[in-house]
């Protein structure tokens, strides 16, 4: 049941950031002019560009560096599962149904998932790259409406689960910007505890989420080297 619960809570999350990001668009094009001749450039700071998939990849976490204890976690089939959230309004009203155990719909994304030993631990990490604004409006929009529900439920492919949420404070001095919570799965006299932290650095967002423990063992080194070549 461990891995049932923990499957619905990344379903329900790529459901929420399926939901596309509000943008303003300032341009002004009405009111352009052009700069004269004599005018400098501005030395306006560029964004970084978005990294590919292939790129964070080439990012993640592998066996080596995490240690023998921990083994990678074969590729589950996409489960297409429906989901309804009951006594949260906000999740309801950002979106239920979802392909479950999906990825977060960014356009560049890479996942890697861990069982530590013979235990039923498991680490999880993933790699984001769009713009800084979109990454941060996505990610704080799940995160402000699951800690925004101190208790609610979902009901997964008939399956109720029953969640709780706390959010918890961000790791200091991490990336640019940076979102914790403590989740609790309940069904069937069982209970599973996830952590899940984001950070966004640049055009980049690390989420690791999992047993507590091992979430707190490797964030910093999962950042390091996400952002090694940044």
């Amino acid at each position: 049941m461990r891995v049932r619960i923990a499957t619905t809570a990344l379903g329900i999350t790529a459901a929420l950031l399926a939901v596309p990001a509000c943008s303003t668009d300032t341009t002004g094009s009405n009111h352009q002019t052009s700069p004269s001749r004599t005018e400098k450039p501005t030395d306006a700071p560029q964004e970084p560009a978005a990294l590919s998939s292939a790129a964070l990849e080439s990012r993640l976490l592998d066996q080596s560096d995490l240690g023998s204890s921990y083994l990678p976690k074969p590729e589950r089939p996409a489960q297409h599962d429906d989901v309804t959230v009951i006594g949260c309004p906000a999740l309801s009203k950002l979106g239920g149904d979802a392909a479950m155990g999906g990825t977060l719909a960014f356009p560049h994304k890479a996942k890697a998932d861990f069982t530590y030993g013979a235990s039923s631990s498991e680490i999880s990490e993933e790699l984001y790259s769009d713009s800084a604004q979109k990454l941060s409006e996505g990610i704080g929009r799940i995160f402000d409406a699951m800690t925004g529900c101190p208790t609610y439920q979902v009901v997964a492919g008939g399956t109720p689960v029953d969640v709780t949420s706390q959010k918890l404070p961000a790791p200091h001095g991490l990336g640019d910007k940076q979102w914790s919570q403590l989740l609790t799965f309940s069904t069937g006299g069982q209970s599973t505890v996830v952590k899940q932290t984001a950070i966004r650095d640049d055009s980049l967002l690390l989420i690791v989420f999992g047993s507590p423990a091992l979430v707190d063992r490797h964030l910093d080194k999962a950042l390091t080297k996400a952002t090694a070549g940044n």
